[in-house]
């Protein structure tokens, strides 16, 4: 392994695991009242957006980031809880159920 690709593993789980304290706290307690839903929207968003991106430069250039996709997939498992318990463990309705709410009416 070259002294580049140990920096690259280096950031990318470092930054991996930036969400971990977050997905572990709310697991824990079950609150996620002050956790901004458009925050992890636009998270999400750039997580797949960025992650569709190095896959699809990295078949077309025939040179593969494995680090970049651990830290993406990671990220995005993480997410995928942090939306899921958003919606479940919130105690007052969320933007998103609001703008149900106005359009149904």
């Amino acid at each position: 392994m070259t002294p580049n690709e140990i920096i690259g593993w280096m950031g990318s789980i470092l930054f991996a695991i930036c969400a971990l304290p977050q997905a572990i706290h709310t697991f824990k307690t079950r609150k996620v009242d002050d956790l901004n839903e458009l925050f992890i929207w636009l998270w999400f968003s750039g997580e797949v957006f960025t992650l569709w991106y190095i896959i699809i430069d990295d078949i077309t250039n025939q040179i593969y980031h494995i680090p970049l996709y651990f830290n993406y997939v990671f990220n995005l498992i993480l997410l995928f809880y942090l939306i899921y318990a958003k919606y479940s463990y919130n105690s007052k309705p969320t933007a998103l159920v609001n703008l149900k709410r106005r359009i149904i009416k």
